[in-house]
């Protein structure tokens, strides 16, 4: 199984600003205005939305997740902590 983030933007260079500051490294993507990435263990997506929401009110961003086959998840400040929860629950590795 293969856990999907999604990050949304309409302003250029959002993506590029809070992505590269999570990772500590450029990433080159100053127009795009969606980014996806693919985690093999979704355990590794808890510190994300940790950082998603910490940071929600610097960034014009959505974040939406995937944990089983075409079903996303709209991460939020409202529902972020009973996602890392349920994370943990379901994926005790």
């Amino acid at each position: 199984m293969t856990t999907f983030i999604r990050f949304y933007s309409t302003k250029k260079g959002e993506l590029n600003n809070f992505l590269t500051k999570f990772y500590n490294t450029n990433l080159d993507i100053q127009d795009a205005l969606m980014w996806e990435k693919e985690f093999s263990n979704p355990i590794e997506i808890a510190d994300l939305i940790g950082v998603f929401v910490d940071n929600n009110e610097k960034y014009v961003i959505n974040m939406w997740i995937s944990l089983d086959n075409n079903i996303f998840i709209n991460v939020t400040s409202h529902n972020a902590d009973e996602i890392i929860k349920y994370l943990y629950e379901r994926f005790p590795y």
